[in-house]
């Protein structure tokens, strides 16, 4: 707390006196005296200036010359006796001015005095009035001063109000902020969590429909091949009937030879054999559907190889094995692959493909 604000605060706690002065009891008295004395002259000044002053008569008679013809003149009356008054002494006039004199002096010094006196009790009351009135400025200037401070304290106040309110708000948006940035992520994890739940749905759906598909095709696969195992037997049955029935005609004939038919190719080949007869061109319509299937990239030279093959009616291949390798691994699983790939097998002119046969395949340039 500064020394104006105490100040202030002492000035605020009692009502704002003029100082005392030391001796103005003395001064009122010896005013008073002085205006007494100063009535007290004034009154027998007047009193004594009223007093008619005795005054004194008297007659002159003085002859005039004749200066015509001399005539005889009466006699001159009697003298009229004159009336003297005695005049004041002179000592007494003297005394009277000098005692007048002594009054005006006194009461000029009783008004000097009395003038003197007023105007020192004008220039106190002067004085005490400037004293007030600094004393006023004084307590203007602490009240002005303690207002200012009061308003720079609210002032600072609000500052600090502000501030704790503008951190306040602060706050609140880093935590919306932080609220928002979690329920985002929170969105973001749900919607992650139902892609990868859909995803799963998906791919359960999809390899649900994948399995349902693979067990329909191995169904009909399993169908197929049961069909053409029954065809096979069905047809195997009829071809041993027909050659018994052939032997049968061979040997009431005399003998015979049954046909068969081979086809041979450059670059994959295939070569058909079995138990039934093909037609001549039944070798080339196996080497174009094989020749595109056939993949190899490696070395070329005496490499060949036969695979025993087994097939539907309807061409659709059953089996395929490798009867005699090449030597090479790797060819031979390329050549395996290029007669699996080319199932179904073609169909013969009579709109059935042969049961079994074998087929030569030798890489380009073999």
């Amino acid at each position: 707390m500064t020394l104006l604000h105490k100040q202030t605060r002492a000035l605020s706690a009692r009502p704002i006196r003029p100082p005392r002065e030391r001796g103005t009891g003395k001064a009122f008295a010896l005013a008073a005296l002085m205006h007494l004395l100063l009535g007290w002259l004034l009154y027998h000044g007047i009193n004594w200036q009223n007093n008619t002053p005795a005054g004194s008569e008297a007659e002159i008679w003085t002859e005039i010359p004749d200066t015509s013809a001399p005539t005889p003149r009466p006699a001159p009356p009697p003298p009229t006796p004159v009336k003297v008054q005695p005049a004041p002494p002179p000592a007494k006039d003297e005394d009277a001015d000098i005692a007048l004199q002594e009054k005006k002096r006194k009461q000029q010094e009783a008004a000097r005095e009395a003038q003197l006196a007023e105007q020192r009790r004008q220039q106190e009351q002067t004085r005490q009035e400037a004293e007030a009135k600094r004393q006023q400025q004084l307590a203007a200037q602490a009240a002005a001063a303690t207002a200012q401070q009061k308003a720079m304290q609210d002032k600072q106040k609000q500052i600090e109000q502000q501030r704790q309110a503008d951190l306040q708000k602060q706050q609140q948006k880093a935590q919306q902020d932080k609220q928002r940035q979690q329920q985002q992520a929170e969105a973001q994890k749900q919607d992650q969590l139902k892609e990868q739940k859909e995803q799963q749905e998906a791919k359960a759906k999809a390899d649900a429909q994948a399995k349902a598909k693979a067990e329909s095709e191995a169904k009909a696969k399993a169908a197929a091949q049961a069909k053409a195992k029954a065809d096979a037997e069905a047809k195997a049955k009829l071809d041993g009937e027909r050659k018994a029935r052939l032997s049968q005609l061979q040997g009431q004939l005399g003998g015979g030879t049954a046909g068969s038919g081979e086809g041979l190719a450059k670059s994959g080949t295939g070569k058909g054999a079995g138990g039934n007869a093909t037609s001549p061109g039944y070798a080339e319509k196996v080497q174009r559907r094989v020749r595109p299937n056939i993949h190899w990239g490696g070395e070329t030279a005496g490499l060949e190889t036969v695979v025993s093959v087994r097939c539907s009616p309807t061409g659709t291949l059953l089996s395929a094995n490798i009867t005699r390798s090449s030597g090479n691994e790797q060819w031979d699983a390329a050549a395996l692959r290029a007669v699996q790939n080319s199932d179904p097998m073609p169909v013969d002119i009579d709109g059935k493909a042969p049961s079994s046969f074998t087929i030569t395949l030798r890489p380009a340039g073999g």
